[in-house]
């Protein structure tokens, strides 16, 4: 796979500095393998869809420096290519983005047979309990309110992933 090395902010791209493949998916500035719990080395493909650039950069620097591939939009447009590209085997999605709603991406993801699987981890600053139960009712596996720990978000990934 070709890759380009960007220093400016792209459509869809979150970071400086990004790996990027051809079609302009941001995939991280590196890869890295982590043990697991099971004690195997794998690397776990992550899609993160943040439109806040802090809170995108902040995860994602710090899911690569866990060890996982992340893959992050800005926006919820490009969700579908990201998927089919990336084949993230996990999603972790903000509810409130400016060009399309989270619930929307989570209805698209549950009508399709090729993506219902992918656990989707929600993390979004709606509080109200009738936002989370309707995150929850469209497939999410689990809900977090903004703010987030880190060590929560990686004990809540781990655990979805385990999870069948």
């Amino acid at each position: 796979m070709n890759c380009l090395i960007s220093v400016n902010e792209l459509t869809n791209c979150s970071r400086y500095f990004s790996t990027l493949t051809e079609n302009g998916v941001n995939k991280g500035a590196y890869e890295m393998t982590t043990d697991q719990e099971t004690g195997s080395i794998e690397s776990i493909r992550i899609l993160l869809i943040e439109d806040n650039e802090p809170n995108r950069r902040l995860l994602e620097d710090y899911l690569i420096y866990q060890g996982f591939e992340v893959c992050s939009l800005a926006v919820g447009t490009g969700f579908e290519r990201a998927l089919q590209d990336f084949n993230p085997q996990i999603v972790l999605l903000d509810l409130k983005l400016p060009d399309i709603d989270g619930y929307d991406i989570l209805e698209q993801m549950q009508d399709s047979s090729e993506w219902r699987e992918i656990p989707v981890v929600v993390v979004s600053a709606r509080a109200f309990n009738a936002d989370q139960q309707r995150a929850l009712s469209l497939g999410a596996r689990r809900y977090l309110v903004k703010p987030i720990r880190l060590l929560e978000l990686l004990e809540v990934i781990r655990s979805v992933l385990r999870s069948p």
